[in-house]
């Protein structure tokens, strides 16, 4: 930049080169010449109490004060609303924690600071007085911050007792699922239960493994769990069989089928349709021959059909009462 100078007293003009350097010093030595005139004027104030610049020092001092107080308010209102947010949910965890325990029968979630929780004393003597209570007192900044630090603790062991018994109850929910609870099949009578009997061909004491229900040729059998087809296959004895695997060591088997429904590999809901009833194999007569194994080792499919067997057939026979 070019500043040219014109003046009575030269004889020619003369020009000066104002360079950005120099633009940048100057811009200093102002900032400067400020800033210690604003320091000097304070020093002048406090020495000699001068009434202007002490007010001006106290304007200055109350604006940022008030700054200040406004910043820590918000601060505080902000705390107060996330902390009685948390309270808010703090409860509804600990209800809906509740009300699942009761519907499942799980275990509740562990609450903390309940009052109910403490012992109560016995043989407590008369109690009484006037009622005094205490001025409200705001909480500081520091009792909010403890405030809202132990509430989140509190909430997120809520969430993982939650967690805990929402795990249990798909647990429970998976093996109710896979167990062997329902009726193969809607029959008319039982023939024979599980346990020893005269063997109705040979007429010798004989392990029946299983139960029999008496129904007609072609009545829907049904997979009395969830699983996987096994095998499904003509055997000699049993006849048209079906075997699923429900996991955990559970296999069912349904004998003496008139037609197979499934194939080897095919997985199966709980109440599929999967075979008609039959008098195929070793069979007296029409009726389906229904075995629960666990391990191998056969077991008493009343134990796990009992309730609906009640259901669809009125008082549980004795001989199929579960040992």
């Amino acid at each position: 930049m070019h500043i040219i100078l014109v003046s009575d007293h030269l004889a020619t003009a003369k020009s000066v080169v104002v360079t950005p350097r120099i633009l940048a010093l100057v811009a200093v030595i102002i900032v400067s010449l400020v800033v210690a005139f604003s320091l000097l004027l304070s020093w002048v104030g406090v020495q000699f109490r001068l009434p202007f610049a002490e007010r001006l020092a106290i304007s200055v001092q109350q604006q940022q004060a008030q700054k200040d107080e406004a910043f820590m308010r918000d601060n505080l209102n902000a705390m107060a609303v996330k902390l009685g947010q948390m309270q808010a949910q703090m409860v509804r965890l600990d209800s809906l924690g509740e009300r699942i325990s009761v519907l499942s029968g799980a275990e509740a979630p562990a609450s903390a600071g309940k009052a109910s929780d403490l012992p109560v004393a016995k043989g407590k003597g008369g109690q009484g007085g006037p009622l005094i209570l205490p001025p409200p007192q705001p909480l500081s900044a520091n009792e909010l911050q403890r405030e809202v630090d132990r509430l989140a603790s509190v909430i997120e062991q809520r969430s993982d007792s939650l967690t805990a018994l929402e795990s249990q109850l798909m647990d429970k929910r998976i093996k109710t699922i896979l167990l062997p609870t329902n009726l193969p099949i809607r029959a008319s009578a039982i023939g024979s239960g599980f346990g020893w009997r005269t063997d109705p061909i040979a007429g010798v004491q004989a392990m029946h493994e299983g139960i029999d229900f008496i129904a007609e040729p072609g009545t829907r059998v049904i997979a009395a769990a969830g699983g996987v087809v096994a095998s499904a296959e003509f055997h000699p004895q049993y006849g048209n069989l079906i075997e699923i695997d429900h996991g955990n060591d559970f296999v069912t088997r349904y004998a003496h089928l008139s037609r197979i429904l499934v194939k080897p590999g095919q997985v199966i809901k709980r109440g599929q349709e999967i075979a008609a009833s039959g008098n195929t194999g070793r069979s007296t007569g029409p009726h389906l021959h229904f075995e629960v194994r666990l391990k191998g080792v056969p077991q008493n499919p009343a134990r796990f059909l009992r309730q609906n067997l009640q259901t669809a057939q009125g008082e549980l026979p004795k001989e199929l009462l579960p040992r």
